[in-house]
């Protein structure tokens, strides 16, 4: 029995509805397993002041400087509040933070050498991560460049249905 163009069409897109459910849940997951693989390394070496949150915002900071209004645009901290987040870290000595001249509401941050500190334990957490995955063979720079492609068309998927709703 042959399938009509209708029913291929239909099977595709139930398979595609199916495929992209999973990536939902799969994005979601990973999330909560970066932070609990973050939190896992930070009681390993002792580490128990910060939350992975705290030290994922350490770790996308950098040697930036930037705002706390810029940190909340981007977006990737969603489900904890990054002004207390940030507060704790100006309290705990990993960030400066600097009002502006210009605009007193504003507030700049950057890292103290404290704060580089966990952005490098993070770094070479991340690095052993690489040297894992490409050592066992579980993916490669390919997988990993065409994953994050696809994620990038979807964010901008994303973003321009939040910009049609507005």
């Amino acid at each position: 029995m042959d399938m009509s163009a209708t029913e291929v069409i239909d099977g595709r897109a139930t398979a595609m509805l199916s495929g992209y459910l999973e990536t939902l849940s799969l994005v979601e997951r990973m999330h909560r397993l970066l932070l609990d693989v973050v939190k896992d390394e930070f009681e390993r070496i002792g580490l128990l002041e910060i939350n992975p949150v705290q030290a994922l915002l350490l770790f996308n900071i950098g040697a930036h400087e930037v705002t706390a209004g810029e940190l909340k645009s981007r977006g990737f901290y969603q489900g904890s509040n990054v002004s207390y987040n940030l507060r704790k870290l100006v309290d705990l000595g990993y960030m400066h933070h600097e009002r502006s001249s210009v605009d007193r509401r504003s507030v700049r941050v950057r890292l103290t050498p404290k704060g580089l500190d966990i952005r490098e334990s993070l770094s070479a957490l991340f690095a052993g991560h690489v040297d894992g995955l490409a050592g066992k063979g579980i993916t490669s720079l390919d997988t990993v460049e065409t994953t994050n492609s696809a994620l990038r068309k979807m964010e901008r998927f994303w973003m321009d249905q939040i910009r049609y709703i507005y």
